[in-house]
């Protein structure tokens, strides 16, 4: 809540400071084409009174099983994690394949088009901790930073291996890897219907404890199919770039 508190003054802050010198701030994830876009990488780590549980020296990235597990909670769920991580119809904008966009439903600690990225200079057991590079900032912080922490949580409480399911690690540079290779990484949706989709089939792990609730979810798939729509039926200036004369 406090981390959420912090991200919305964030914003507060910088939209009035623009504002005071005439301009204007936009969090949007990409308001020009052609230009790069704008994420929100969320770090994160798990402690236990002071004590860092993410941490395993001479292990993958100095990574504990607990750490992968967690990362294997987000990767699996990811799909409907990005619904709420990424809520907007301009989200997809950024998350295009092909860019350096955080499409790649990988782990890694180099790849900056992987999903997850584990920081790996100087670590310590402290700063030891996993990057997730998808969300952007149109995200309710409150609804974003709860749900990344109930997939994590999900995949240590069911010792979700992202080894074992294909997500990784991928340390090769992907943008290198032939046609077929690529074709066995998994991609993040392409739209926010699919994302919607995804959190209707997939939404049990955040109903654990009663932080979401059914109701919310399936109010909150209902209010974000209508911007959806709303867009959908909006006729685009390229359009017309592309039709006009037929």
């Amino acid at each position: 809540t406090k981390t959420a508190d912090n991200l919305l003054k964030y914003k507060y802050i910088v939209a009035n400071t623009a504002r005071e010198y005439g301009k204007v701030a936009t969090f949007m994830p990409k308001p020009l084409f052609g230009d790069n876009g704008s994420g929100m990488h969320v770090h994160m780590s798990i402690f236990n009174e002071g004590s860092p549980l993410f941490y395993e020296k001479g292990a993958y990235a100095n990574l504990s099983e607990m750490a992968i597990n967690y990362i294997g909670g987000i990767l699996y769920h990811a799909p409907a994690l990005i619904a709420i991580t990424n809520p907007s119809t301009n989200s997809f904008k950024r998350l295009v394949p092909g860019y350096e966009a955080p499409v790649n439903l990988v782990f890694s600690k180099g790849n900056r088009s992987a999903a997850v990225r584990i920081p790996i200079a100087a670590v310590t057991p402290k700063g030891c901790r996993i990057e997730f590079r998808t969300p952007d900032s149109t995200a309710n912080p409150y609804l974003a930073f709860a749900a990344m922490l109930m997939a994590g949580l999900d995949g240590i409480k069911k010792k979700i291996d992202p080894r074992a399911l294909g997500y990784g690690p991928f340390d090769t540079n992907i943008y290198e890897m032939s046609d077929a290779e690529k074709a066995e990484i998994r991609s993040v949706p392409g739209t926010l219907d699919e994302a919607l989709d995804a959190l209707a089939a997939d939404s049990d792990f955040l109903l654990e404890g009663g932080v979401f609730t059914q109701d919310f979810i399936d109010n909150y798939i209902d209010l974000k199919r209508g911007e959806a729509k709303q867009v959908a039926i909006r006729i685009h200036p390229h359009e017309y770039n592309l039709y006009f004369d037929c």
